[in-house]
């Protein structure tokens, strides 16, 4: 398991861990992890970081992306995406590039 020891930026590029495994119930996602069989909840903002991290994205990109969908402001999106980030990365559900 890989511990974020870097500082999150909007270049660092992050991306789901294969050994994972994911479904949406009601707007809202489940991940297990494989290897650990740790479940971890996330609500429906959660969810779509999730469902952009499938593949390798920047964080200023998801970012971008979720403050043209809702009315937050970009440095108060940009802080609870790296929140929630940092704490897949603390559960080995991401991987971090900067």
């Amino acid at each position: 398991m890989e511990l974020v020891t870097m500082e999150l930026t909007e270049s660092s590029t992050v991306k789901a861990v294969d050994h994972q495994t994911s479904a949406e119930v009601d707007g809202e996602n489940v991940v297990l992890d494989l290897e650990s069989g740790v479940y971890y909840g996330l609500n429906p903002v959660g969810t779509q970081v999730w469902n952009r991290i499938q593949e390798p994205v920047s964080i200023g990109q998801i970012v971008t992306d979720l403050t043209s969908e809702y009315d937050v402001d970009y440095e108060r999106c940009f802080d609870d995406v790296v929140s929630l980030l940092e704490d897949l990365a603390e559960n080995g559900l991401i991987v971090v590039e900067d």
